[in-house]
């Protein structure tokens, strides 16, 4: 029999995606801050509906707090450019935003299951490399991918 001890090494996982410069100076944008900027490039609109809905998925998310974490931060963002914009502007009537990230149950299997209603669909089929295509061009034909180049177009 083996026994293994996990101490700090099982918050580390996580923490990547809250502190990324703790483990590359490459990588330093927080997941809040890329939701927060990703929701502030939709259309004004929508982001209120975006804020109030933020789903998560994908196994990386089902980590033990992750919600709640994810919940703070961004609601600590979009409450502080709230202040400032109260600051700026003290007679306008502004409506607080509310910020709720969402579980559900086929959280950990959400992102295949996109991926595989996708590869069903019947325009999906031109966009496959065949095994022969690959072995021709090797590892450089995945570097250019005609499924976001022609939803570009």
């Amino acid at each position: 029999t083996y026994n293994v001890d996990v101490g700090y090494e099982r918050f580390l996982g996580p923490e990547l995606f809250f502190s990324p410069e703790i483990f590359s100076s490459d990588w330093t944008e927080p997941l809040p801050e890329v939701v927060d900027k990703t929701i502030q490039a939709c259309p004004i609109d929508t982001r209120r509906s975006l804020y109030n809905y933020i789903t998560l998925s994908g196994g990386s998310t089902m980590f033990k707090g992750f919600e709640k974490r994810l919940k703070r931060d961004v609601k600590r963002r979009v409450e502080g450019r709230y202040q400032k914009t109260k600051e700026k502007y003290p007679d306008v009537d502004i409506k607080k935003i509310n910020v709720d990230v969402h579980t559900h149950d086929y959280q950990r299997f959400a992102v295949w299951f996109g991926g595989s209603m996708l590869a069903s669909q019947a325009e999906f089929l031109g966009f496959f490399h065949t095994k022969a295509e690959y072995e021709e061009q090797g590892p450089r034909i995945a570097r250019h991918n005609p499924v976001f180049s022609s939803a570009m177009n």
